[in-house]
């Protein structure tokens, strides 16, 4: 048994805590009924509920779920593109979400997919720092996708 200001009171039975918490003013709550004996401790119940779902609202405030970036390039595209196109890959993976690389293919480029494989290299190894690879290149009809996760 847990008084008020925290201090323990021993071991008591159920009837002497419930009357001692009602001289009181306050509740007798079950802190962790796991233990031998269980601790219970007096308390304003509806204060009680308040603060741990204060507690509950801001653990769900902070967190971040990780989505899946997609970023869309062909297999032929320039420096200054490929250059914007990794800024935005390090905006997302530093943000912590995961990044899916698309290359499409279009036409006769299908019959040079050495050049995809080679674009993704090339962003592997840009971004070999700070992120790893989740999926490595393969091919899903005419286009070629890597999935990027943060370290």
């Amino acid at each position: 048994m847990i008084d008020e200001n925290g201090e323990n009171l021993g071991v008591l039975f159920t009837r002497e805590a419930i009357e001692q918490a009602a001289e009181v003013g306050l509740d007798l709550v079950e802190v962790s009924p796991n233990a031998d004996p269980p601790v219970a401790k007096f308390l304003d119940i509806g204060k009680f509920k308040y603060e741990t779902q204060k507690k509950a609202n801001l653990a769900r405030k902070t967190q971040h779920i990780q989505e899946i970036k997609e970023i869309k390039m062909r297999p032929n595209i320039d420096d200054h593109d490929y250059d914007t196109k990794m800024k935005k890959v390090f905006e997302f993976i530093g943000e912590g979400d995961k990044v899916k690389v698309t290359l499409r293919f279009r036409g006769r480029e299908l019959s040079h997919g050495q050049l995809g494989m080679n674009l993704l290299q090339r962003v592997q190894g840009d971004i070999a720092e700070v992120a790893k690879v989740e999926q490595h290149p393969r091919f899903e009809g005419r286009q070629m996708l890597m999935v990027i996760a943060p370290k």
